[in-house]
């Protein structure tokens, strides 16, 4: 007999019986999904993570079952299901060969044989011993899952399901870290969603009884292009719940909005607002402290955690709030603050696993150097601009920010033109927005392709325009524009998941600047080329008004 056999008149009898995919609220996922399995190049992939069975109770992957052929051993799958039970960290792990089952205990490492198999509510029992009104609560609201077209993946319910336990737990700051590109907005979507339909709210949180309202739900990003991004993810809850508060609506209004559920802003928004008495008055100090009961606070790392962050004290008044901080940087010593602030995160999803299962793109780095990657100024070359400092040595930091060098730029625009498919959409990242439009207009005069709108700059002073030009890059179905340049618009969290070459022609700072600018272009049947400048670069400084500037045209020919 088979294992299809025995699955189907010996292991799945035995599942019925016990309640399984018969009591309200069970399921029974066969052959599951954990893994994708590591792209390999050339649209192939390391072997998937399939679970024979996972068993799911009031929303909630409780066990994971492995079947073998009625001839094998109980416990030849024991190995296979404490690897599946551990990434979806389910407590209850099983094998079974159709004459009995082999229960792990994931938790206490209990092992025993059993001839049965428990009930829904027993391994919910066991899972979840002391009972809790909210976590039955969040239990009955399922995730949404667009119509019933789209499977979350398995890292993506584990976040959730902390989150959620974190606050069942009564915890105020929570933090997740995940890498860029792997879902953060869909993972705030489901906490959210959970929280709504549940009608939990800071007010109801501590006291019996049912609960009054349905919670206010802040999303605060720093960059208008997040907030736009996770509006418009939000869309499946009512639209008059939804709020995007933009200065202008609120100078038009001349108060804040307060009629709604979820509000998405940005920290700038929030620290705007007309001086009262010769005092600041930001607008966030509108809102009563208690106003939201949960907020999202994205790329946390950057600035609003931080003690001496510039927008710390937005945070600070919206205390009484449970926040939930997003970042996709581990702990290193440049964000100790944010992890001070919100504490352990109770869960985090690394670059490499997700590299590793198969939902995120291996890339290959290739350096590319030239022979004027640092400048002497001597007598032969024309200064344009500006005044240069003679017997200065200027070095990769200091190009496009403090000297420029027109035929330099167009050297390393011709190496990265004659290495890439001119058909493949490619990320360029610049030192600042001159440079970006620098770049842009070489590679526009560099191209072989005919299309005006070839190459494209998108940054902050592209405006209407350039967010119009992002979606249609974005866009799978389009082919133009094939090349972006940008400066620090697009560093993290856009989603491009049609990107196959990223050009760094900018001093990166840090390898976790490095990881973010690349690692949230992601699921392509392929490698990531990315393009950098020399190394190791120094940290970079952008150039305040008032800084030297030089324009040179050298003699001194690149190669």
């Amino acid at each position: 007999m088979n294992e299809a056999q025995t699955r189907a008149e010996h292991i799945d009898p035995v599942l019925k019986a016990a309640g399984w995919g018969v009591v309200e609220g069970s399921r029974i996922l066969r052959e599951y999904p954990i893994t994708l399995g590591r792209l390999q190049g050339q649209g192939r992939r390391a072997m998937p993570l399939k679970a024979d069975y996972v068993l799911v109770y009031r929303n909630h992957k409780l066990a994971t079952l492995e079947a073998k052929a009625w001839t094998k051993l109980l416990t030849e799958g024991v190995m296979q299901t404490k690897d599946y039970a551990g990434r979806l960290c389910v407590r209850f792990a099983y094998s079974s060969n159709g004459q009995g089952f082999y229960e792990i205990d994931m938790e206490t490492g209990a092992e025993c044989e059993r001839t049965g198999f428990p009930s829904p509510d027993a391994l919910w029992d066991r899972t979840f011993a002391a009972p809790n009104r909210w976590r039955d609560r969040f239990a009955a609201v399922p995730f949404d899952d667009r119509g019933g077209y789209f499977q979350s993946r398995y890292y993506q319910d584990i976040a959730v399901e902390r989150v959620l336990a974190a606050i069942v737990a009564g915890r105020l700051r929570i933090l997740l870290t995940r890498a860029t590109g792997t879902g953060k907005t869909f993972i705030a979507f489901q906490i959210a969603w959970t929280l709504f339909h549940s009608r939990w709210n800071l007010a109801d949180w501590a006291r019996d009884g049912e609960p009054t309202r349905r919670p206010r739900i802040l999303f605060l990003a720093d960059r208008n292009i997040l907030a736009n991004q996770a509006y418009n993810a939000f869309s499946a809850f009512p639209e008059d719940a939804l709020v995007r508060i933009e200065p202008a609506d609120i100078r038009r209004k001349g108060r804040v909005p307060k009629n709604g559920s979820l509000f998405f802003t940005i920290f700038q928004t929030f620290m705007s607002g007309p001086p009262k008495d010769g005092q600041p008055s930001p607008w966030f100090g509108d809102y009563p402290p208690d106003f939201f009961d949960f907020i999202v606070v994205d790329e946390c790392h950057r600035g609003g955690a931080n003690d001496e962050g510039q927008w710390r004290g937005i945070l600070e008044h919206f205390a009484p709030a449970v926040q939930l901080g997003l970042t996709a940087t581990p702990r290193r010593k440049e964000n100790v603050d944010t992890y001070a602030y919100f504490g352990e995160p109770v869960f985090t999803y690394s670059l490499k696993e997700g590299i590793n299962d198969g939902f995120l793109t291996p890339f290959r780095v290739k350096q590319i150097a030239t022979t004027l990657d640092d400048y002497v100024y001597t007598p032969d070359d024309t200064v344009v601009e500006g005044e240069i400092e003679a017997g200065k040595r200027y070095e990769e930091k200091d190009f496009n920010r403090i000297i420029e060098i027109r035929e330099r730029e167009q050297k390393r625009v011709e190496i990265l033109l004659s290495q890439i498919d001119p058909r493949e959409k490619t990320l360029v990242f610049c030192a600042n927005q001159a440079h970006a439009l620098a770049i842009r207009d070489l590679i526009n005069q560099l191209k072989t392709s005919q299309d005006p709108n070839y190459c494209h700059r998108v940054t902050a002073n592209d405006g209407a325009l350039g967010e119009q030009h992002l979606r249609a890059f974005q866009d799978n179905e389009k082919t133009i524009p094939t090349i972006l340049t940008t400066s620090q618009k697009l560093s993290t969290g856009v989603d491009a998941r049609n990107v196959r070459n990223i050009a760094l022609m900018r001093p990166i700072n840090s390898m976790v600047e490095f990881k973010l600018d690349f690692g949230h272009f992601c699921l392509r049947p392929g490698a990531v080329h990315g393009w950098a400048g020399p190394g190791p670069a120094a940290p970079a400084e952008v150039a305040a008004a008032g800084d030297r500037r030089y324009r040179l045209k050298s003699t001194k020919t690149p190669a």
